[in-house]
């Protein structure tokens, strides 16, 4: 590689073409490969570099707590699941659509690795998504009210393709936040999908909100386009010792 050729790339940020065209070059020359497939084998190279980096940078951005994958999710061992229905889930169609995904059950059945599942999928083909413990989130809305910053909290939760809520229904809100969040459902509905995980039927919602109307106006708007998936089968943590 020449002086010149080598600052060209790092100037134009082509890393991965740079670290890989001496040994292309010798690939190129011993395969005696036209000039056309060697440019072709390093731009190849480059653009799958770049693909890597961006679903790096938003799994970042996503907080995923672990890569957990629904290829590697026990079927097996969670019975009270439908594999059929979560396969069809990961074609992701429920995200252009805007249909919101509820699994409702006991701790420890995989509602947090299949939702968290359908999140990676939903990265690796593009989509930005967050995952959020419920408790930090009203955490963060309670904390917005503070600073007035609430309609800002909203409109960039408001905003991604796939919101992911775990374990909503192990605290009772406040009316502040209950207020924040009703807003944050009501202008993603019919925009983009909500997946929650939850250990409350919908039933018992107004007591986790603190208010039957708002609950109720706020169940409306999530469970109008919605795949509700209960499971009652065994838990997948077993006790050690």
């Amino acid at each position: 590689m020449t002086e010149e050729l080598d600052q060209l790339l790092e100037n134009l940020k082509l890393r991965r073409m740079r670290e890989i065209y001496e040994e292309q070059l010798r690939a190129a020359e011993k395969q005696d490969v036209t000039y056309s497939e060697f440019l072709t084998r390093l731009l190849r190279a480059q653009w799958h570099h770049r693909q890597e980096t961006a679903l790096e940078y938003r799994i970042r951005c996503a907080d995923l707590p672990e890569r957990w994958s629904l290829e590697t999710f026990p079927f097996d061992r969670q019975p009270g699941v439908s594999h059929k229905l979560i396969r069809s889930f990961a074609e992701l169609d429920f995200i252009a659509k805007a249909e919101n995904i509820v699994f409702i059950g006991p701790t420890s059945v995989g509602k947090s690795g299949l939702a968290s599942g359908l999140v990676l999928k939903a990265l690796e083909n593009g989509y930005r998504c967050r995952f959020i413990l419920a408790q930090d989130l009203f955490d963060d809305m309670y904390a917005s009210l503070a600073d007035r910053s609430s309609r800002q909290l909203v409109k960039r939760l408001a905003r991604l393709d796939v919101l992911l809520v775990d374990e909503l229904g192990y605290t009772n809100l406040k009316p502040e936040q209950a207020n924040v969040f009703f807003k944050l459902m009501e202008e993603r509905y019919r925009r983009h999908p909500t997946i929650i995980t939850s250990n409350l039927d919908y039933d018992e919602w107004p007591n986790l909100l603190g208010n039957r109307p708002m609950a109720e106006a706020l169940l409306s708007r999530l469970r109008h386009y919605c795949h509700t998936v209960r499971i009652q089968g065994p838990p997948l943590r077993e006790p050690q010792g």
